[in-house]
């Protein structure tokens, strides 16, 4: 697992440990569990498994397929 510092202003930093103490868990379960939460669930792009699609044409169709398969940035 990787370490990261993060600055947070005093007031957020207090609402954090304030909602860990709450909770009774650690504030890294707490701003791990914010973090997944704000980035929302893993997602595979299907894509991946091109290799194995019986397609003779997948590297050269690979950006119309990527694009179908990702939703346009906000």
């Amino acid at each position: 697992m990787n370490r990261t510092t993060v600055k947070l202003p005093f007031e957020l930093d207090a609402r954090l440990r304030h909602e860990a103490a709450r909770r009774d868990i650690t504030i890294s379960e707490l701003t791990r569990e914010a973090i997944e939460h704000h980035l929302g669930p893993r997602r595979r792009l299907g894509a991946a498994a091109a290799g194995r699609s019986g397609c003779s044409d997948i590297s050269e169709r690979i950006e119309e397929i990527l694009a179908s398969e990702v939703p346009a940035s906000r």
